[in-house]
């Protein structure tokens, strides 16, 4: 792990010690920052569309080695709980459209792959680090915490 990607790892961390999800504080869920951007595939991908849907967003850069070591887990996520209603997206934060499509190319992404050139979506969403998942469900933020987003589907998606 190179020294950045260290560095945002353990930011990650301490931000979500310090702000755990609301959830795990006993209080209501925040409501998920509305959004639309576009994908490499040139569409818009907009959260109006998806409000009362489950959504995963997974926030990241083709440059960070610990997002490029996930994509096997995001990968299985997204064969796992698609077919059964979850709207899956990696939102790249940025980048080029050119640099960010190579990419998706070269790791065969089957999920949506959107370009939040301004940063202005990771903002909103409060990313400190990479790569972060956001799981939503009904218009509201279920984690940010990434060692909770599995359980947290299980529970949404029972077999």
């Amino acid at each position: 792990m190179t020294r950045l990607a260290r560095c945002f790892f353990v930011a990650a961390v301490i931000v979500a010690a310090a702000f755990p999800s609301a959830a795990a504080r006993g209080v209501a869920q925040e409501r998920a920052p509305l959004f639309g951007i576009r994908g490499i595939d040139g569409r818009i991908f907009s959260m109006n569309d998806h409000g009362r849907k489950t959504v995963l967003l997974v926030f990241g850069t083709t440059w960070c080695a610990s997002c490029r070591s996930e994509i096997p887990h995001f990968k299985e996520i997204y064969h796992a709980y698609t077919p059964r209603g979850l709207v899956m997206a990696s939102i790249d934060i940025q980048e080029s459209q050119d640099k960010v499509a190579r990419f998706a190319a070269r790791y065969r992404l089957p999920y949506r792959v959107l370009l939040d050139e301004t940063g202005a979506v990771a903002a909103a969403y409060r990313i400190v680090g990479v790569p972060t998942m956001v799981l939503i469900d009904n218009g509201s933020i279920v984690t940010r915490n990434y060692r909770q987003v599995d359980g947290a589907l299980r529970k949404l998606f029972p077999k």
